[in-house]
């Protein structure tokens, strides 16, 4: 049944009871913290100044005069 649907949910369903509910969670939260590439991760200074930008924007309606 490798590479069906069913197959899938019977991997999932063993993975989950073998190492736990949130399973996919950890391996994902892993992956995410070993990525050394991309993103704002090779520039500090970049992300701060997007992060300010973020910061400054309303999120209120301009009201006309």
């Amino acid at each position: 049944m490798a590479g069906t649907k069913e197959g899938g949910r019977k991997a999932a369903a063993r993975n989950k009871a073998k190492y736990g509910a949130d399973f996919y969670a950890k391996i994902g939260a892993a992956g995410g913290k070993k990525g050394t590439t991309g993103g704002f991760y090779a520039n500090r200074e970049l992300a701060r100044i997007a992060g300010a930008k973020g910061g400054k924007i309303s999120r209120r309606t301009k009201k006309s005069a």
